[in-house]
Protein backbone atom coordinates (compact mmCIF):
# COMPACT_ATOMS: atom_id res chain seq x y z
CA UNK A 1 0.00 0.00 0.00
CA UNK A 2 2.91 2.48 0.77
CA UNK A 3 3.85 2.24 -3.17
CA UNK A 4 -0.05 2.52 -4.76
CA UNK A 5 0.40 6.13 -5.61
CA UNK A 6 3.31 5.44 -7.98
CA UNK A 7 1.79 2.17 -8.74
CA UNK A 8 -1.56 4.25 -9.93
CA UNK A 9 1.32 5.83 -12.06
CA UNK A 10 2.44 2.61 -13.53
CA UNK A 11 -0.95 1.14 -14.10
CA UNK A 12 -1.74 4.38 -16.01
CA UNK A 13 1.00 3.91 -18.50
CA UNK A 14 0.41 -0.21 -18.78
CA UNK A 15 -3.48 0.99 -19.43
CA UNK A 16 -1.97 3.34 -22.49
CA UNK A 17 -0.79 0.70 -23.73
CA UNK A 18 -4.04 -1.08 -24.28
CA UNK A 19 -5.28 2.37 -25.40
CA UNK A 20 -7.08 2.71 -22.46
CA UNK A 21 -7.45 6.65 -21.90
CA UNK A 22 -6.59 7.67 -18.43
CA UNK A 23 -8.80 7.43 -15.19
CA UNK A 24 -9.90 8.75 -11.82
CA UNK A 25 -10.50 5.30 -10.97
CA UNK A 26 -7.12 3.61 -11.02
CA UNK A 27 -6.43 3.91 -7.92
CA UNK A 28 -9.74 3.40 -6.06
CA UNK A 29 -9.46 -0.35 -8.36
CA UNK A 30 -6.41 -1.06 -7.31
CA UNK A 31 -6.74 0.06 -3.42
CA UNK A 32 -10.17 -2.41 -3.58
CA UNK A 33 -8.37 -5.12 -5.22
CA UNK A 34 -5.47 -5.07 -2.54
CA UNK A 35 -7.33 -4.23 0.86
CA UNK A 36 -9.74 -7.19 -0.33
CA UNK A 37 -7.14 -9.40 -0.80
CA UNK A 38 -8.27 -9.71 -4.36
CA UNK A 39 -4.93 -9.46 -6.11
CA UNK A 40 -1.44 -9.92 -5.31
CA UNK A 41 1.03 -7.23 -6.88
CA UNK A 42 5.10 -7.41 -7.07
CA UNK A 43 6.80 -4.02 -7.88
CA UNK A 44 10.56 -3.59 -9.50
CA UNK A 45 12.43 -0.57 -8.12
CA UNK A 46 14.97 1.31 -9.63
CA UNK A 47 17.10 3.81 -7.52
CA UNK A 48 13.56 4.15 -5.03
CA UNK A 49 11.32 4.55 -8.13
CA UNK A 50 8.78 2.01 -9.03
CA UNK A 51 9.67 0.92 -12.85
CA UNK A 52 7.64 -2.25 -13.32
CA UNK A 53 4.88 -3.90 -11.56
CA UNK A 54 2.69 -7.34 -11.96
CA UNK A 55 -0.42 -8.49 -10.94
CA UNK A 56 -2.22 -11.39 -10.44
CA UNK A 57 -5.55 -12.54 -9.06
CA UNK A 58 -5.83 -15.85 -7.38
CA UNK A 59 -8.79 -17.94 -8.97
CA UNK A 60 -10.66 -21.10 -8.73
CA UNK A 61 -10.56 -24.12 -11.27
CA UNK A 62 -13.74 -26.84 -11.04
CA UNK A 63 -12.03 -29.07 -13.56
CA UNK A 64 -8.89 -29.34 -11.88
CA UNK A 65 -10.55 -29.18 -8.06
CA UNK A 66 -7.34 -26.53 -7.71
CA UNK A 67 -6.53 -23.03 -7.34
CA UNK A 68 -5.37 -21.12 -10.35
CA UNK A 69 -3.93 -17.59 -10.94
CA UNK A 70 -4.45 -15.23 -13.75
CA UNK A 71 -1.08 -13.28 -14.46
CA UNK A 72 -3.53 -10.43 -15.54
CA UNK A 73 -0.65 -7.50 -15.42
CA UNK A 74 2.83 -6.85 -16.40
CA UNK A 75 4.58 -3.62 -17.04
CA UNK A 76 8.06 -2.65 -17.05
CA UNK A 77 8.76 1.12 -17.83
CA UNK A 78 10.46 1.47 -21.36
CA UNK A 79 13.93 2.76 -20.17
CA UNK A 80 14.16 -0.03 -17.68
CA UNK A 81 13.44 -3.21 -20.37
CA UNK A 82 16.24 -5.19 -21.58
CA UNK A 83 17.43 -5.97 -17.65
CA UNK A 84 15.76 -8.65 -16.47
CA UNK A 85 12.95 -6.95 -14.62
CA UNK A 86 10.23 -8.35 -15.95
CA UNK A 87 11.90 -12.34 -15.65
CA UNK A 88 12.03 -11.21 -11.75
CA UNK A 89 8.74 -9.73 -11.56
CA UNK A 90 6.97 -13.57 -13.29
CA UNK A 91 9.99 -14.86 -10.65
CA UNK A 92 8.08 -13.83 -7.85
CA UNK A 93 4.31 -14.38 -9.46
CA UNK A 94 5.43 -18.17 -9.87
CA UNK A 95 7.23 -18.45 -6.53
CA UNK A 96 4.25 -17.04 -5.11
CA UNK A 97 1.20 -19.40 -6.76
CA UNK A 98 3.35 -21.91 -5.73
CA UNK A 99 3.57 -20.86 -2.00
CA UNK A 100 -0.48 -20.71 -2.27
CA UNK A 101 -0.62 -24.21 -3.87
CA UNK A 102 -1.76 -23.23 -7.59
CA UNK A 103 -2.00 -25.58 -9.61
CA UNK A 104 -1.29 -23.06 -12.83
CA UNK A 105 -0.93 -19.57 -13.79
CA UNK A 106 -2.49 -18.65 -17.05
CA UNK A 107 -2.16 -15.18 -18.51
CA UNK A 108 -3.50 -13.80 -22.12
CA UNK A 109 -1.66 -10.78 -24.40
CA UNK A 110 -2.37 -9.35 -27.09
CA UNK A 111 -1.10 -11.13 -30.47
CA UNK A 112 1.57 -8.32 -31.78
CA UNK A 113 2.64 -8.57 -27.97
CA UNK A 114 5.68 -10.06 -29.74
CA UNK A 115 8.46 -9.16 -26.97
CA UNK A 116 5.68 -10.30 -24.54
CA UNK A 117 5.25 -13.86 -26.36
CA UNK A 118 9.09 -14.49 -26.23
CA UNK A 119 9.38 -13.67 -22.80
CA UNK A 120 7.03 -16.07 -21.47
CA UNK A 121 8.01 -18.97 -23.90
CA UNK A 122 11.50 -18.67 -23.06
CA UNK A 123 10.24 -19.24 -19.62
CA UNK A 124 8.48 -22.31 -20.41
CA UNK A 125 4.70 -20.97 -20.28
CA UNK A 126 2.94 -22.77 -23.00
CA UNK A 127 0.46 -20.86 -26.49
CA UNK A 128 -2.67 -23.02 -25.18
CA UNK A 129 -4.46 -24.52 -28.64
CA UNK A 130 -6.85 -26.42 -26.88
CA UNK A 131 -9.40 -23.78 -25.82
CA UNK A 132 -10.96 -20.76 -27.25
CA UNK A 133 -11.40 -17.73 -25.27
CA UNK A 134 -14.46 -15.51 -25.54
CA UNK A 135 -15.77 -12.23 -24.44
CA UNK A 136 -19.05 -10.66 -24.04
CA UNK A 137 -18.92 -6.99 -23.13
CA UNK A 138 -21.82 -5.88 -20.72
CA UNK A 139 -22.84 -2.30 -20.02
CA UNK A 140 -21.17 -1.48 -16.52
Amino acid sequence: MDDLHALTSLVEKYRAFYLQEPSERTETFLTERLMRGESVVFVAESDGQLVGFAQCYPSFSTVSLSIVWLLNDLFVEPEHRGGGIANQLMDHAESAAKQASASRIWLRTAHGNQPARTLYERRGWVYDEVFRRYDLLLDA
